[in-house]
């Protein structure tokens, strides 16, 4: 069953590739515009559990990119300590890059775990979230996910 499910991971990957294509930046998920997680807040994610999405008024810029912010007080947060608000895997499906994969998020599928949050793709096709939590091995599936990454974060799709 479980090499079922990578098999159709990666059978997707060949579908969804050409959406990621066109994004210059390799080791991030972001569109022309450098905006980080489709514009949501990584404090949001990290220190609520919620999906919010940030707003321009609020915006840090790191390592080039840029983050919106529910409010000053999560640009403040953001701003202390910017690497603890990064997500893992530049913001790609965690799933995906266990699979050996890089895809887009829907940014309201996310996990937050040991001080850290994943985000997954989501469509009519695939809820990669629940295949990640179906496995019920965490450590298991983020330690290939990091494996793969290491390659992974210095290709284009």
């Amino acid at each position: 069953m479980k090499k079922l499910i990578k098999a159709t991971i990666l059978g997707l990957a060949l579908i969804f590739s050409s959406t990621v294509f066109a994004q210059d930046k390799m080791a991030n998920n972001i569109d022309n515009s450098n905006i980080a997680l489709q514009g949501y807040s990584p404090v949001s994610y990290l220190d609520l559990g919620l999906a919010q999405k940030g707003s321009n008024v609020y915006k840090s810029e790191y390592k080039k990119i840029v983050y919106y912010f529910t409010s000053a007080e999560q640009k403040v947060s953001f701003d202390k300590s910017p690497e603890k608000y990064i997500p893992q895997y530049g913001g790609y499906c965690a799933f995906g890059c266990y699979a050996g994969a890089k895809f887009r998020v829907d940014p309201n599928k996310f996990v937050v775990k040991d001080g850290k949050y994943y985000l997954y793709l989501n469509n009519v096709e695939l809820d990669a979230k629940q295949l990640w939590l179906a496995e019920n091995d965490h450590a298991k599936l983020k330690s290939v996910a990091d494996t793969n990454w290491e390659k992974l974060s210095k290709t284009h799709n």
